[in-house]
């Protein structure tokens, strides 16, 4: 991919889980000069913060904005409260997007259309016109803000609702180079980059040392992954959270 030298600024959705990182890997690997956008948006998992701020540093983002946006006062989620919910989050599914026969209470009403929106509002005032999401269609869980009909319609928004979209001055493109990867393929592309896959955070359901449970969904999704790569994960387990 050739970029304009001139413009090659992107902002990159970071959670600091394993798929967001790995997209941060391939759009340094792309030449972006990135621009990295968390929230804490009242999640159980927060420690997956301090994992954005580690690779927002390692990839040598242009800056990293962590925003309040308190969604957790708006509820609707096992991921946002009330406090405290364990038991909430689902566990010992087996494959979770098989077995997820209807959207899961982990779903955070709102939370992409609202992260991306911030996202395109962030880069209109950079001159960015490429905005980097990992979400996944393949194995997405059951979240309808996954889906590629949801990116490219918020995409089409963007273009219709900002001045850059409305004037030409720039239109937005949303990429998520892992829509249609499976976790397997995500991990060996991660290993390819050189992610530092014991700097990432996925589990919804942490303990005080920020260490994954090993059996709510993201656990199972990601150590499927690490599985399928032939790959052992790297990132610290609760006792009994990681399989022998």
């Amino acid at each position: 991919m050739t970029l304009d030298p001139q413009n090659s600024q992107a902002v990159v959705l970071l959670s600091g889980g394993l798929d967001s990182t790995t997209v941060l890997a391939l759009a340094r690997q792309q030449g972006y000069r990135c621009h990295c956008l968390s929230f804490a948006y009242g999640q159980r998992q927060a420690v997956e913060l301090d994992r954005a701020r580690e690779n927002a540093r390692r990839y040598q983002a242009e800056a990293h904005l962590v925003l309040n946006v308190d969604l957790d006062r708006i509820g609707g989620s096992a991921l946002t409260g009330p406090w405290p919910v364990p038991k909430d989050v689902p566990v010992g599914r087996g494959e979770p997007p098989r077995a997820a026969a209807e959207i899961p209470i982990t779903y955070v009403p709102g939370r992409n259309t609202i992260f991306l929106a911030y996202a395109a509002a962030w880069a209109e005032v950079l001159g960015a016109w490429d905005l980097f999401i990992g979400v996944n269609a393949t194995d997405y869980s059951g979240y309808p803000d996954c889906r590629p009909e949801f990116l490219l319609a918020f995409e089409n928004l963007a273009n219709l609702a900002t001045r850059a979209g409305v004037s030409g001055a720039g239109r937005f493109t949303v990429h998520a180079p892992l829509l249609r990867m499976s976790k397997g393929e995500i991990v060996r592309t991660g290993q390819r980059l050189g992610v530092d896959f014991a700097s990432t955070h996925s589990c919804y359901d942490p303990d005080p040392q920020g260490r994954a449970c090993g059996h709510c969904d993201a656990c199972q999704l990601r150590l499927l992954g690490f599985a399928e790569a032939g790959l052992a994960d790297p990132a610290p387990y609760q006792p009994g959270g990681r399989p022998a």
